[in-house]
């Protein structure tokens, strides 16, 4: 008998079981810790055509939730699949633990901005541009990542848009 592989499409907000792997088809997934003061830390997004193994991250309590409306398609990885994701994951994880080093924060949140683009950006004739929308990427979402409050982000973002609009 063989083994049948989920298919699934799921909104925004629904979560996925960390227990079993997971090829995104189409939309944005984000993998979430708890901390032992009840908040969240954000270890990891995935977009389409990659592959999610949280199982590779052990001893932690993890929520693997969708930031958008996907497709995904349970896949059991081999082992150059798994070895390629966790390179994958602590890449990320790096980035982002790097990310937070940074002191002034709207430098933080620029960098965050310009890996973001780098990894789901469209190039076009002005440079990358990155849909907030279409990955449904909140400010908290962008605090956490970056480990600001929401208000610092939006505070961030409100001068950036400020900026832009004097240099044009």
């Amino acid at each position: 008998m063989t083994q049948r592989q989920l298919k699934l499409e799921l909104s925004a907000g629904e979560t996925l079981p960390t227990s079993l792997s997971w090829l995104i088809h189409d939309g944005y997934v984000c993998l979430t810790s708890w901390n032992e003061d009840d908040s969240t830390t954000m270890l990891s997004i995935w977009g389409p055509g990659e592959l999610v193994i949280p199982s590779i991250i052990k001893d932690r309590p993890l929520y693997l939730y969708c930031l958008s409306p996907v497709e995904v398609e349970e896949q059991a990885a081999n082992a150059e699949q798994q070895q390629a994701a966790l390179h994958q994951q602590v890449q990320q994880l790096v980035t982002l633990l790097q990310l937070t080093r940074i002191r002034g924060a709207e430098e933080r949140l620029f960098k965050l901005l310009l890996w973001l683009g780098k990894r789901f950006g469209r190039v076009n004739s002005q440079g990358v541009s990155l849909s907030f929308s279409a990955m449904n990427l909140t400010h908290r979402n962008l605090a956490e990542l970056t480990g600001m409050t929401r208000v610092t982000v939006t505070k961030a973002l409100i001068r950036f848009r400020q900026e832009d609009r004097k240099s044009t």
